[in-house]
This record gives structure tokens, sequence and C-alpha cells, in this order.
């Protein structure tokens, strides 16, 4: 069961929303290992040293500064950067309603879910009808944890409203700043390369059919040493540079090998990889509290 985070306030005009907030995300479930005294097998504890006086210093010591070059600082206490922390509000307020697809995906941030609270299912359902009848997304600002954001209201794919937190302008790189060379495409490459785009074109995206192979390598190989197996490790590259080849043969070649092979051997590639498929050792103690300690940190 969902757990909500926050109650809050969606207001537009004068109608006002009371939501629960969600996260829509989860922080990434990817294996995460401890740092170890390689001599002894004990874990190793993160210390601040003073550079000028060499010493191991206590965090009821520290002071935070901001550097103003040539080694000053302006220093801060933890009671000032509070009072300059952004006050915190139960109310998200819209300010405009934009086409759904005005803002690039490149200014999301973190995503959560906002869900009716009590009394709130009719303007709820309003708002969510009304922005799918226009095509349009709310711009809303919003205060939480001290800080302030420019928030996207839109319509899950799956029903629903998300709270996108968007990136200000000065957090996001320019492409312009790139030197991106503006190279001439002849009309028969065009034209393979739409073939080829069409060829392997899909109309939606599942998310289940991808998977963190490197994830699923790394649980093997902790299952393969918990029943006490030794990993092979090879000593080739597991990626090689690109070649320079014929821009058109590299095309018509693409074209020849059926699609269908391709997301066959990506299946059979992630079905080999499931730890379940690999670490078939003998039942030992030490395995199931492996991944009692891996679900735990899971949930």
């Amino acid at each position: 069961m969902a757990r909500a985070i926050a109650d809050l306030t969606l207001s537009f005009g004068l109608v006002s929303i009371p939501v629960r907030l969600y996260p829509a995300t989860q922080s990434s479930s990817g294996i995460h290992f401890n740092l170890l005294h390689k001599t002894c097998g004990s874990r190793l504890r993160q210390q601040y040293v003073c550079i000028k006086e060499e010493v191991v210093v206590d965090r009821a010591e520290m002071v935070k500064g901001y550097d103003i070059g040539d080694d000053q600082y302006v220093l801060f206490t933890t009671e000032e950067l509070k009072a300059l922390e952004e006050k915190g509000t139960q109310s998200v307020d819209i300010v405009a309603f934009i086409p759904d697809r005005a803002i690039d995906p490149i200014y999301y941030d973190k995503a959560y879910y906002l869900a009716p609270d009590k009394r709130g299912g009719r303007p709820y359902a309003l708002l969510l009808q009304g922005m799918q009848k226009t095509s349009r997304c709310a711009l809303a600002r919003w205060a939480w944890r001290g800080k302030s954001y420019t928030v996207q209201v839109r319509v899950s794919a799956e029903g629903g409203l998300v709270l996108q937190q968007l990136l200000y302008a000065d957090e996001v790189r320019s492409i312009k700043d790139l030197d991106i060379e503006d190279a001439v495409v002849k009309g028969p490459e065009l034209e393979l390369a739409v073939q080829l785009i069409k060829q392997i074109a899909k109309d939606t995206y599942d998310p289940n059919e991808y998977h963190d192979e490197a994830k699923l390598r790394i649980e093997a190989a902790i299952e393969e040493k918990v029943a006490g197996h030794k990993i092979s490790v090879s000593d080739e590259p597991q990626h090689k540079g690109a070649k320079v080849i014929d821009l058109m043969e590299a095309l018509r070649s693409s074209l020849a090998a059926p699609a269908a092979s391709t997301t066959a051997k990506a299946r059979k590639s992630a079905k080999r990889a499931e730890p379940a498929e690999v670490a078939k050792a003998p039942a030992s103690k030490a395995a199931p509290a492996a991944k009692r300690a891996r679900a735990r940190k899971s949930a």
C-alpha cells in the first residue's frame, strides 16, 4: 500500500483541491557495497580531517563556508542557513495552462503522484478531465523542504495526476554549447534510414521489456560467491571502439537483419542474466541471509 508523504492543496482560480502526495519513483535498487578493511574485513568509518592541523574534526565543530576565491570563505551558521530557506507551504498554486508537449523532458526532475483527499474527488476529476479535453498541462509554484519549485501538473498515461518538478534554466546546459557538425545527408541514405526506423518502430513503450543487465550479472555473482563458487573474470573489454565503415553498406546490412532476431537475442540475453538461472547452487545458510539483506535495502 502506497504511503502519502504530504497533504497538499492544489488550486486554480477559486477552486481548491485537497490532494495527497505520493512518490512516483523509488531510489535505484542497484547493488550497493560497503567499504571494508582488506586485512580483517571490518567496516570502515569516514572521518573529516582538518588539512591545516591534521586532526579529526567532530560535526559539532563544523561550519559551512562559501568560497569567494583566494582561499577566503564567507561563513554561515546552521541557524542563518535555516532562516534563508524557502518557507514551506501546503499549497500548489497553478499559474498557467500550457500545451501538453510544451516542456522539453530534459527539464524534468523528480515526479510525484497526486491523489484526491477527502472531498477532493469531484474537483480532482474536473481538473483532470479539463486538461485531457484541452490537451494542456498546468504550470504551478510549490515550496517544499526549504526550496521553491516550478512544477508541471499533468495527466498520467495510466490516469490520475502527476506533479513533476522542473529544473530551472540555469540547471540545464544548452546543446548549442556543443560543436555539432552540420553534416550533409544524401537522399538515398535518408531513405534507407527511414526504412530502418520503420522496420523496428513501436507505438508504445513497455518498461517491463527492458532490464538492468549489469545489476542482474552482479546479483548472480553475489549468489555464486555466497554458494562458495569462484567468479571467472574475462580480460576482454566489454565494449570495443566503433569501426569506421561505409554508411550505405551499414544501412543495407541493418535492413537485411530481421528485427525479430534482434528482439529474440535481447530476450535470451536478459533471461540468461537472471540470478535464478545462473546461481543454481546447493542450499546454504548464508544465501537466504543475503537475500533478506537485499530485501531490507529495497524495502
